[in-house]
């Protein structure tokens, strides 16, 4: 199946009006649901057992259609192609001995999912290539039939960048010699960094704060994404983080993505107002966390991300683990059409009620 995100590319990411966008989407999420229950079998279970299988979807809205847990990704296999037109198994973060999501990519999935990034990526970076610092060590990327969630996030920024520098050794100390030749040798032009949340605040800014260094990052932009729950944990807010980041480099554009290896390529940028913005490929609704029913603006909830991007895989309708709240749509100082929204905080080991009995066999 050809991913229906192909038809939207020439469109930019956030030019369609709420209405508009969803008019749009609705037929793209009904075709891609038939898709996976014809071709994945646990995919199929799930609709017929939670959602009372295709006759009873209601496909006149985005609310109607199936979802389930991202979590099943840790417990089943789930892919919606032949395992001899799989190019690429991607794995989520997992501390030791935690199970991790394994996301099983096909040439279309993985072709479209890169030229969606790119696509709304170039809507806050431009579509020049940028000197590029990476605020991780290079081991990450050895593995190229199977990557991790950061493996596969560095790998995606990389099409943005130019003569990439590593800024970390692999037992995670900062280059600091490395980095002022880079920074030295790029002096005066526009510099693009990239690294996930709690990485940057641990091994970037600690460090820079521990050696009392200095860099002057005043022509940079940092894209970041993850690990919010640790910082949170340790009281750093994101203003927080943006100030001290300013405060010790001078750098002058922090920008945070929200995104998952299990839907690669859906990524939500943030808007100059600080919430994160949806682009026409994707949508977010957040869900009562008891009840499942959608929730109205301002009101949090889980987060459940749609994305038109993946066909080798059901990952179109996903309900996570996050807790979220919207907070509007359309609005003019935002200069972008669509919802925008806040992540607040993580459900730690969230279970969707009703659904356990579901899947009590696992796929092999």
């Amino acid at each position: 199946m050809n991913s229906p995100a192909r038809e939207l590319l020439g469109l930019p990411p956030f030019s369609l009006p709420q209405e508009e966008k969803r008019a749009m989407l609705l037929p793209r999420f009904e075709a891609l649901t038939r898709h996976h229950y014809a071709a994945c079998g646990p995919y199929r279970h799930v609709v017929d057992r939670v959602f009372g299988g295709l006759e009873r979807i209601d496909f006149t809205r985005l609310e109607g259609l199936p979802f389930f847990p991202v979590s099943l990704f840790k417990t089943h296999i789930l892919k919606s192609v032949p395992d001899a037109e799989v190019i690429k198994v991607l794995t989520s973060s997992g501390t030791t001995g935690q199970q991790v999501s394994r996301i099983h990519l096909d040439a279309e999935t993985s072709q479209t999912q890169s030229a969606v990034l790119v696509k709304v990526a170039q809507h806050f970076l431009g579509r020049d290539r940028l000197p590029m610092v990476v605020l991780d060590h290079p081991g990450v990327l050895r593995e190229r039939d199977s990557y991790s969630a950061r493996g596969a996030g560095i790998l995606g920024m990389l099409q943005f960048g130019y003569r990439p520098f590593y800024a970390l050794r692999e037992d995670m100390s900062l280059d600091v010699e490395g980095l002022r030749g880079y920074l030295d040798t790029m002096r005066g032009r526009r510099l693009l960094l990239f690294g996930f949340t709690w990485m940057v605040w641990q091994y970037f800014v600690g460090a820079i704060e521990r050696a009392g260094l200095a860099f002057d990052l005043s022509h940079g932009i940092l894209v970041h994404s993850g690990g919010w729950k640790r910082l949170r944990d340790s009281a750093v807010s994101p203003e927080a983080f943006r100030t001290r980041l300013f405060e010790l480099t001078a750098l002058p554009s922090v920008v945070n993505f929200y995104g998952m290896v299990e839907q690669v390529g859906s990524v939500y940028f943030e808007n100059e107002q600080h919430h994160l913005q949806t682009p026409i490929f994707s949508e977010v609704i957040v869900r009562d966390p008891v009840t499942l029913a959608p929730l109205g603006t301002g009101q949090p909830g889980l987060i459940q991300v749609l994305s038109c991007l993946p066909t080798s895989y059901p990952g179109h309708s996903l309900l996570t683990e996050d807790l979220g709240v919207i907070r509007g749509v359309d609005l003019p100082d935002s200069g972008m059409n669509g919802r925008c929204f806040d992540v607040i905080d993580r459900v730690p080991r969230a279970e969707l009620r009703g659904c356990s009995d579901t899947f009590q066999t696992r796929t092999a």
